[in-house]
C-alpha cells in the first residue's frame, strides 16, 4: 500500500489509496490524531522526549492529552521541522548527555508516525513525502537519509503546491496557482495540469527502488508541469510568536509554552470569529491568564509586523516567473489555497486583491496536498525545473574575499538537453589536484535567518544585496574533482569540466585533463539538487 505523509510545521497529514472506492482517504491514528468536526484527522507536529538513548517519545495529540505542550521542559519540541537543514545560531538542547539535533528530532517523529501507522495495521509499502517549494538541499538529503532506514520498497518525494493541484482534482490543461500557507513556510506554484499523450516530463520525483506502482502501458500519462514557483519562510508559528509578543508587552506576562498555545487557540478563534477570548487557570500555582483580541486588533498586529508586505513580495516574485514566460494573470483559471494559515479571512482578502473571488477554492485546506501525492501512483508524472540557481567559488581578488560564480540558473529544467562548460586551470606551482566548492544559491536580496530567542526557534528575513549560500560539498574528500598527473602549473589551461543535471536531479560532472587527454571523471554524481 502507498502512503502519502504531509510532514508539516504544525500538523502532519496522512493519505492512502483506497483501492475499494478508488479514492484518496486520511489515515487517523489512534491517540496521535485530532479528532474534529470542523477538520479531517491531523496530527499535530508536536514531540516529547522521554528518553533520547531509547529513543522513546510521544508524539501528536498525545503530547497535549499529558499536558507536556504547556511546560517549559527542554524535552518538548515544537516547530522542529524548521529547524531542519538550517544553520541555527544559539543553544541546542542537551538530553540525557546528548546534544540532539532538529534532524534527530524529526526522524524520531517521522519513524514513530510510521510505526503508529503499522499499527492500524496498514501495510507500508510505498512512502510519499511532499516538500516545501523553497526547501534547501539539506532538508530533502535528510529526509533521504531517514527514508533509507526505513522497510519500505520505495520512497519519493514531489514538491507541496504541486500535489495541492492534483489534489483539488482540477480539469485538465487549466492554470493553476497554489497558495500553500501552513505553520512553518509560504509557497505559492503555478501549475498547468495536461493530460495529452506523447509529452515527456522535464523531470521525474527523486526515487528509490525499482518497483513501478499503478502504471500500465495502455495507461493515459497525465502530466504536472510547475511554470513559476516563490517561497517564504512565513508561517503560522510566526503568528503566534507576534501574538505572543503583543501580550508579553501589553499584559506584562512572560513568554511560556502555555502563552504561546493560547495565542494559537485565540488566532483559530479569530479566523472564526470577530471577537477572542482564552482563558486559562492552574488549579495548582492559582495562576490565571486571560488573552482577549479583536480580529481588527487582531490584522493590526499582522501590519505591524510586515505580514502583508511579504505576501506580497511572494506573489510578485511568481508572477514576475510568469510573465517572463508570456503569461498574465487573466489566465490563470484557479487559485487553490491550503494549509492552516489560508483559513485566516485577511490572507483570503488579500488573495481576492489579485483573483476574483470566483476563482479562489479552499474547500481543502488540509488535506489536498498529501491526497494529490497519492496521484504519482495514477499515473502523474510531474515536469519540474530547478527552484535554486547553483554556482561555484572563487577569489574576488578586487574585494578580497570569496564570491560565487552562478553555474546553472533557477528555472533550468531537467534533465538538461546539453551540459555546461567549464575551463580550469592550476593556480599554483606544482599544484598536485583541483578544487570546487558548489554552492546553492539563495536569493540575492536576502535570506532567512534561523535562530534562538529564549526557547523560541525564530525565523527573521534578512536584508541586503548577499547572496545567501548553502555548501555541498564543501568537506573534506569532497571538494577535489580531479587529481593532476603530471602536477599542474599555472599559466595554461588544464581540464575540462562538464556539468549537467539528470532526470532524477543529480549534478553529474566529467572531468577531461587537456594536458594528457583522459578522462579523469566520466559522469560522476556531485550531488543532489532541489
Amino acid at each position: 500500500m502507498t502512503i502519502a505523509i504531509d510532514f508539516g510545521t504544525s500538523n502532519t497529514v496522512i493519505s492512502r489509496w483506497n483501492q475499494t472506492t478508488k479514492q484518496p482517504e486520511i489515515v487517523k491514528l489512534p491517540d496521535i490524531s485530532i479528532i474534529s468536526v470542523e477538520n479531517p484527522p491531523l496530527i499535530p507536529s508536536l514531540i516529547y522526549v522521554e528518553n533520547i538513548a531509547e529513543k522513546k517519545v510521544v508524539i501528536g495529540q498525545q503530547v497535549r492529552n499529558k499536558g507536556y505542550d504547556v511546560n517549559t521542559e527542554s524535552r518538548f519540541f515544537r516547530n522542529f521541522k524548521r529547524g531542519i537543514g538550517a544553520n541555527i545560531q544559539g543553544f541546542l538542547p542537551e538530553l540525557d548527555g546528548q546534544v540532539v539535533s532538529f534532524e534527530k528530532v524529526g526522524e524520531l517523529f517521522l519513524k514513530d508516525v510510521i510505526a503508529g501507522i503499522s499499527k492500524v495495521p496498514l501495510p507500508v509499502e510505498s512512502l510519499i513525502f511532499t516538500v516545501p517549494v523553497d526547501s534547501f538541499e539539506a532538508y530533502r538529503n535528510w529526509l533521504g537519509e531517514v527514508c533509507q532506514s526505513l522497510e519500505v520498497e520505495q520512497v519519493r518525494m514531489i514538491d507541496e503546491p504541486t500535489a495541492a493541484a492534483l489534489g483539488y482534482g482540477m480539469a485538465d490543461a487549466e492554470i493553476l496557482l497554489v497558495v500553500d500557507f501552513g505553520g512553518g513556510t509560504l509557497d505559492l506554484s503555478l501549475v498547468k495540469l495536461d493530460n495529452s499523450m506523447g509529452k515527456q516530463p522535464l523531470g521525474f520525483i527523486l526515487k528509490w527502488g525499482e518497483k513501478s506502482f499503478g502504471k500500465s502501458s495502455n495507461q493515459k500519462v497525465k502530466t504536472a508541469r510547475v511554470l513559476a514557483k516563490a517561497g517564504h519562510n512565513l508561517g503560522g508559528s510566526d503568528i503566534d510568536n507576534w501574538l505572543v509578543d503583543y501580550f508579553v508587552k501589553s499584559q506584562g506576562i512572560e513568554r511560556s509554552p502555555l502563552i504561546t498555545r493560547l495565542a494559537e487557540k485565540l488566532k483559530i478563534q479569530l479566523s472564526l470569529q470577530q471577537q477572542g477570548t482564552e482563558v486559562f487557570f492552574d488549579d495548582e500555582s492559582l495562576e490565571s491568564y486571560e488573552l482577549e483580541l479583536s480580529r481588527d486588533g487582531f490584522e493590526e498586529i499582522l501590519k505591524e509586523n510586515g505580514f502583508f508586505t511579504s505576501l506580497d513580495e511572494s506573489m510578485s516574485r511568481v508572477l514576475q516567473q510568469a510573465k517572463r514566460q508570456g503569461m498574465e494573470l487573466s489566465e490563470i483559471d484557479a487559485v487553490l489555497l491550503v494549509g492552516g494559515t489560508v483559513q485566516i479571512p485577511a490572507v483570503q482578502r488579500w488573495v481576492r486583491e489579485y483573483f476574483d473571488a470566483g476563482k479562489v477554492r479552499c474547500e481543502k485546506p488540509f488535506e489536498a496536498i498529501s491526497q494529490g501525492a497519492l496521484q504519482l501512483i495514477q499515473g502523474v508524472e510531474v515536469q519540474d525545473f530547478l527552484y535554486h540557481s547553483y554556482g561555484i567559488r572563487y577569489w574576488d581578488r578586487k574585494k578580497n574575499s570569496h564570491s560565487w560564480h552562478p553555474l546553472i540558473r533557477s528555472g533550468q529544467p531537467y534533465p538538461m538537453s546539453s551540459s555546461i562548460e567549464l575551463i580550469l586551470g592550476a593556480s599554483m606551482n606544482s599544484q598536485p589536484s583541483i578544487e570546487l566548492v558548489l554552492g546553492e544559491l539563495g536569493a540575492e536580496s536576502g535570506g532567512t535567518e534561523v535562530y534562538f530567542d529564549g526557547d523560541r526557534l525564530i525565523t527573521r528575513k534578512i536584508s541586503g544585496e548577499q547572496t545567501v549560500v548553502q555548501l555541498l560539498n564543501d568537506r573534506e574528500g569532497g571538494r577535489s574533482i580531479a587529481q593532476l598527473n603530471p602536477l599542474g602549473n599555472p599559466g595554461r589551461d588544464r581540464i575540462k569540466v562538464l556539468f549537467w543535471v539528470d532526470e532524477s536531479r543529480f549534478l553529474r560532472i566529467t572531468v577531461e585533463d587537456l594536458l594528457t587527454n583522459e578522462i579523469l571523471l566520466n559522469e560522476q554524481a556531485v550531488v543532489q539538487l532541489s
